[in-house]
């Protein structure tokens, strides 16, 4: 792509994109902090990716995700996961009719834009292999039938890091179908006061719809446009390939502190979000700090460290962190 194609994209994002200041600014009237964690639901969104929240309760995850629902027009569902949820209720069932003598399909609250799956990995295996299939194939099978999925549809999980007991954590397979993997944490003294004002009167804060589905998947199609240069595909490889043969890049420290390096779906994740970011920034070209951006939130589930790195007190923040210094930037 030439310079000149470049600008005229450019120019064009800039004036598509225009809509994603004000989807975030009309979601910061209920939502107080929290911009990275609504920056990167926005991005999911873009790229039609599924994003894993943990955090403590009462941090307003579920809020921030309802709000952005209301923002962009679309249908909201929350699932409180169980141990004793049963795969029909996600997905549905065959219900008996008894005027017809015929069994039809009652379909489950996945059926909807937005699905909060909230404390996932306390849902048995076979819930969990159900919400798989929805993530990974966009459609759910009902008795004999394949029914799709609505053409706006993402998975958004919760899980509570501290407690627990009772869980069943989460394959690596299925943490693999996720796009993200965020972290909420505290918000600031000055935050919280304000949550506390704004929270505590008469009048709860409520946000208006300033767009619609049909806009969302319309920037799909100009995010997969935004041009990334060969460097920057090399450097996006070099992340991914020092996460499976560190040694090569000269970080032999990490080949015995990483058991299972990123897949190549981590590889499509991050130059799918490195250009989503680029246009929910106004720009039609992706930058490296595109890419240092989003990498923990695309690697941080993705990366399965040794008993020897977990024993040393190493989490995957600091690997990702040594990967980043390691690898040259374009």
């Amino acid at each position: 792509m030439s310079t000149l194609d470049v600008q005229q994209l450019t120019e064009e994002i800039k004036q598509k994109s225009q809509f994603v200041d004000a989807v975030l600014s009309e979601a910061f009237k209920v939502v107080v902090g929290q911009k990275v964690l609504l920056e990167r639901l926005f991005l999911a969104l873009l790229c039609d990716g599924h994003v894993l929240l943990e955090g403590l309760p009462g941090l307003a995850k579920t809020l921030t995700i309802k709000t952005l629902a209301d923002v962009i027009h679309g249908d909201f569902q929350r699932i409180q996961f169980t141990s004793d949820l049963l795969p029909a209720d996600l997905i549905g069932t065959m219900i008996f009719n008894q005027k017809t003598g015929d069994f039809t399909p009652k379909k489950g609250p996945i059926f909807t834009n937005l699905v909060l799956a909230d404390e996932i990995n306390r849902a048995p295996a076979k819930v969990q292999s159900a919400l798989l299939e929805a993530m990974g194939e966009h459609q759910v099978t009902i008795g004999e039938t394949t029914y799709p999925m609505q053409e706006l549809f993402i998975v958004l999980a919760t899980q509570n890091p501290i407690e627990q007991e009772g869980t069943y954590p989460l394959p690596e397979a299925q943490l693999d179908r996720f796009l993200f993997k965020i972290r909420v944490g505290y918000p600031t003294l000055l935050e919280e006061k304000s949550i506390l004002n704004r929270m505590s009167g008469v009048v709860q804060p409520k946000a208006n719809k300033i767009c619609h589905p049909s806009t969302i998947l319309e920037a799909r199609q100009l995010c997969s446009q935004v041009y990334m240069d060969e460097k920057l595909k090399d450097y996006i490889l070099g992340i991914v390939f020092a996460t499976r043969f560190p040694e090569k890049l000269g970080i032999p420290e990490l080949k015995s502190q990483i058991q299972v390096g990123a897949s190549p779906r981590a590889t499509l994740s991050l130059a799918k979000a490195s250009r989503a970011n680029a246009f929910i920034h106004h720009r039609g070209f992706v930058t490296p700090e595109d890419v240092k951006s989003i990498a923990y939130d695309v690697l941080r589930h993705r990366l399965i460290l040794s008993f020897e790195a977990e024993g040393d007190g190493i989490d995957s923040e600091q690997v990702i962190k040594k990967i980043l210094e390691h690898v040259e930037v374009p």
